[in-house]
């Protein structure tokens, strides 16, 4: 940090390091905070609140994003909230070290509507003239800026983030805030006022002095008035005794200024072209300050010559010559100009497949365009391998940090020649969900500029191009890692990640895709690349395998084997389609996934009637186990189920009963409260262990509220009635599967609380554990840190409700009320009103149903058979006339044993209990209570 010195200026660094000592709190580890000081965001007037949901978390980074949360919770640089009318989605970012930055998205919230702050930052002449006549210069670098200054408390509310543990709010300045820039460097220039040679610059203070006393005391000086106002520096990037500094393309020195041989320096050691691609390259670049060098052609006209058809490649000493001449020509002061904070700012960046390129100019009042500094870098190899859309992305970001002293916190223009980026880096426009990590990354790293984007066509943008295809040999820097999700393997089949890259080279298809995305997209009318065409700005390349965003694109040969694996819990198509949105695509996959469910024999068999109308909806718990829901289900495969379901995370609890019995219910529930603790509410049915009084006073000594459902109305305990009907399709699905009933409920039970639930938007695992569980899916990506989910599911009620219609002839399935079989295949011959049908079961057997008790389906009647679902007695049945002319008035005789079956269900034979269906087969089949008297106990003992 300090220079070497001679015995005589021992002294000076004695001194130097004295006063370090005297300033430790300055640099001292840990967030200042600034005094005296804060902080006002002030809005347009009329600007309407704007709320946006938060953003789907991948599961895998999810509890690095909860836990830097909590440490900036702690730390206060946030404080939670419960509302807010302000939200701002956040995007976590990954850092090289594997840690999450937590970064609001603020140009999709306050920046459109926000009051630029018109504070002016510090002119380059300002500068010059306070730092002129030192000798020695120090630097000191504030640590982490915006976050010491805090917020006045009115203004806090626009600072909300929406986050997935919910909303917090910024107490302190956050970078992403259009007007953080101004707002900080007045608080700084407050905070240094009076102290001579001395200049800060946003987060970086340059202190000088006229000899070594006078040196040393504005250092002095600077480091008590940062210590009083609570500031803190970085010590490792603070910089003492310097003989020079290098600031906005100038340096610094005890002699004067002097400019930056770094400007020029890309083009002036340029290697030299190599064919003739290279070499047009060079003369566009050339050409394009033609104007500023008088006779340029003259000068360029052996180079010239090589452009001619035919004309044989031979690089001359008269042409090493004129190239070197054009270079310095170029890098004259004729050409190029000042930096000059007053005049309009623009930066031009392109990508070549080896190099990448940035022009920073002053747009002149007669708007052309005079150069102040260039700059160009050769890719590395990894960069090589980018797709075309991510290298052009990568020039922009990389001359942003290349020429920030003359970008941050001024208006500027950013100019292109990939016009897919002016949507994807849009000032105003919000950060893709589906774009690839990186290019999140790069936006909200954008977000923090002031700037316009806009295209410009190739053969106009040759002041860049020319560097990008010349690029400064040597210069590969290591870029931050650009994260990715992929495959490495599905272990159970197993599907790895080689596999899949192998296939993608194989298919025809996909190979088009890969080298499309690689070389860049040129339209295309082809039937099978229109669907990847309508998503080139989003697909990226890894380990070669093709991604839309997070998903890994499956080559057609292994689509079935990915298929099986997610249909494997036999979950429904919901969610299986849920599943996938997480980890995989390629066109078609819905429909594939619903003609797999519809065509599997065992689903279709389980499936229930469908769906009622809709009922009065509980109010979501505000956190897990305020309110369980309970209920029996069961004899079910020769055991009673004991269920209970979180109303808040849809977490489900099943226990297999050996007796139903109040006393072992209340012991069933005190162990799972001992792990859970007790709930504020329980909803139950009015079964007899419900409304005893050994459980109602097992709910009041425990401070429990219990709620009871109306009669004959389950669906008042509609949630734990959904899952026992969710749980009993799944077991029957898997009945001809291996393993016991514990194993397959066990499976069950993994796959449900793994899966995103339809209300929700979110697994009951990740609700109700704060995180998800681990399964054979999390295999599918190499990167479990990078997995993002990208969507969420959301049903249309007015679909819902839409009446289906059946044709004569067609085939479905109908409500069987009697024998084992639940569905048995049917032809409808005839319509008898808007939801009344005929059908036909078997020869000379007709029965009448309602349009909820017949399932359309792709099961065959022929495949029906074969597996032995026809057992009716036929002797039983009463036929019904067949007709074939539907009316609502229509009317034919129905034997009252038919009639009995078809509405059994919806009636009750007068004085029967609550608990007794007047259908002697269902009360058989669906009993869920032992039909025995019931006494309560002598003595309760709790």
């Amino acid at each position: 940090m300090l220079h070497s010195v001679s015995a005589e200026n021992s002294k000076p660094v004695e001194q130097l390091k004295a006063i370090l000592a005297q300033a430790s709190e300055v640099f001292k580890d840990g967030m200042g905070t600034l005094k005296h000081i804060k902080a006002n965001i002030c809005l347009e007037e009329n600007a309407q609140p704007k709320f946006h949901k938060a953003r789907p978390v991948p599961y895998s980074i999810r509890p690095k994003v909860e836990a830097e949360l909590d440490r900036l919770e702690q730390n206060g640089v946030i404080s939670k909230v419960s509302w807010s009318d302000w939200g701002t989605p956040i995007v976590p970012i990954i850092k090289r070290d594997g840690s999450v930055r937590i970064c609001g998205d603020f140009k999709v919230s306050i920046n459109p509507v926000l009051q630029s702050d018109k504070y002016p930052l510090p002119l380059i002449e300002d500068i010059f003239a306070s730092l002129a006549g030192g000798l020695k210069f120090n630097k000191i670098d504030l640590a982490q800026a915006y976050l010491q200054m805090e917020v006045e408390e009115n203004a806090k509310h626009y600072l909300t983030i929406n986050t997935p543990k919910g909303l917090y709010r910024y107490n302190r300045l956050v970078f992403g805030i259009a007007s953080a820039p101004a707002i900080w460097q007045r608080a700084m220039d407050q905070v240094l006022q009076g102290i001579p040679h001395t200049k800060c610059y946003l987060d970086d203070i340059i202190v000088t002095g006229t000899d070594e006393s006078e040196h040393l005391e504005n250092l002095k000086r600077v480091l008590t008035r940062l210590e009083e106002y609570g500031l803190r520096a970085n010590k490792e990037k603070c910089a003492f005794f310097k003989d020079s500094i290098q600031y906005c393309g100038h340096i610094i020195d005890a002699s004067g200024l002097h400019k930056s041989p770094e400007k020029i320096q890309a083009v002036l050691q340029a290697p030299l072209p190599k064919d003739v691609t290279q070499l047009r390259s060079f003369l566009g670049f050339i050409n394009y300050y033609s104007r500023f060098v008088p006779n340029l052609a003259t000068v360029l006209y052996p180079l010239n010559q090589l452009l001619q058809k035919g004309q044989k490649w031979e690089w001359s000493v008269q042409c090493d010559k004129v190239f070197k001449e054009a270079k310095t020509l170029v890098t004259s002061d004729d050409v190029l100009v000042h930096f000059n904070a007053s005049l309009p700012l623009k930066l031009a960046c392109d990508a070549s497949p080896y190099g990448i390129g940035a022009v920073i100019s002053h747009v002149l009042p007669d708007k052309s365009e005079r150069p102040i500094a260039f700059a160009s870098r050769s890719l590395t190899s990894a960069e090589r391998n980018y797709a075309q859309i991510d290298k052009e992305a990568l020039s922009l970001i990389w001359g942003v940090k290349r020429f920030n002293q003359f970008l941050y916190g001024r208006k500027f223009t950013l100019v292109t020649d990939h016009q897919p980026l002016v949507a994807i880096l849009h000032p105003k426009k919000g950060v893709s969900a589906t774009a690839a990590a990186h290019m999140q990354r790069w936006a909200l790293f954008l977000a923090g500029y002031d700037y316009d984007i806009e295209f410009k066509r190739t053969a106009a943008h040759a002041n860049a191009d020319g560097l990008s295809r010349l690029p400064l040999p040597g210069q590969e820097t290591s870029e931050e890692n650009a994260e990715y999700v992929n495959v490495h393997q599905i272990d159970c089949l197993p599907l790895t990640c080689k596999m899949i890259e192998n296939e993608t080279k194989r298919d025809p298809t996909l190979a088009c895709v890969y080298e499309a995305t690689l070389k860049g997209w040129k339209y295309t009318d082809k039937a099978s690349l229109i669907p990847y065409y309508s998503r080139r700005h989003e697909l990226t390349i890894h380990e070669g395998c093709v991604m839309w965003g997070v998903r890994v694109i499956i080559p057609k040969k292994l689509q079935s084997r990915v298929l099986d694996e997610l249909h494997e819990g036999h979950l429904g198509i919901v969610k299986m389609k849920s599943l996938a949105r997480s980890f995989v695509w390629w066109p078609g996959i819905y429909q594939q996934i619903e003609q797999l469910a519809n065509k599997c024999h065992g689903c279709q068999q389980v499936q229930s009637m469908p769906q009622p109308a809709p009922v009065h909806l509980w109010e979501w718990p505000s956190a897990p186990w305020q309110r369980i829901h309970i209920d029996f289900a069961g004899p079910f495969l020769g055991l009673m189920f004991f269920i209970i379901v979180d109303a808040h995370s849809k977490w489900p609890e099943v226990f297999g009963m050996k007796s139903t019995s109040t006393s072992y219910t209340i012991d069933i529930l005190r162990t799972l409260f001992a792990r859970t603790g007790i709930p504020e509410q329980i909803v139950s049915d009015n079964g007899p262990q419900f409304i005893s009084e050994e459980f109602q006073l097992f709910m009041k000594r425990n401070g429990i509220k219990h709620t009871t459902s109306n009669p004959y109305h389950p669906a008042t305990n509609g949630l734990a009635e959904r899952f026992v009907q969710t749980m009993k399709q799944s077991l029957r699905s898997m009945i001809n599967d291996s393993g016991s009933l514990q194993h397959k409920l066990a499976r069950f039970l993994l796959s449900y609380r793994n899966a995103i639930h339809a209300t929700t938007s979110c697994t009951p695992a990740m609700l109700f554990m704060g995180r998800n569980l681990r399964s054979r899916l999390d295999l599918l990506k190499p990167d479990l840190s990078r997995h993002v989910r990208n969507h969420q599911f959301n049903v249309r009620e007015g679909e819902r409700r839409t009446l289906r219609q059946l044709s004569v002839g067609q085939t479905v399935l109908a409500r069987n009320y009697r024998g084992p079989n639940k569905w048995l295949p049917a032809i409808v011959t005839a319509q008898r009103g808007p939801c009344s049908y005929t059908v036909r079961v078997a020869d000379n057997l007709y029965w009448r149903r309602h349009i909820d008790q017949l399932r359309n389906t792709a099961v065959t009647t022929e495949q029906t058979q074969t597996q032995g679902l026809v057992g009716l007695p036929l002797t039983k049945e009463v036929p019904l006339e067949p007709q074939t002319v539907a009316s609502p008035e229509a009317t034919s005789p129905v034997s009252p044993t038919e009639m009995e079956s078809t509405f059994s269900e919806a009636s009750v034979e007068p004085g029967c209990s609550e608990y007794q269906v007047s259908s002697r087969e269902e009360s058989n089949n669906d009993r869920r209570y032992p039909q025995r008297e019931h006494r309560p106990p002598d003595r309760l003992n709790l």
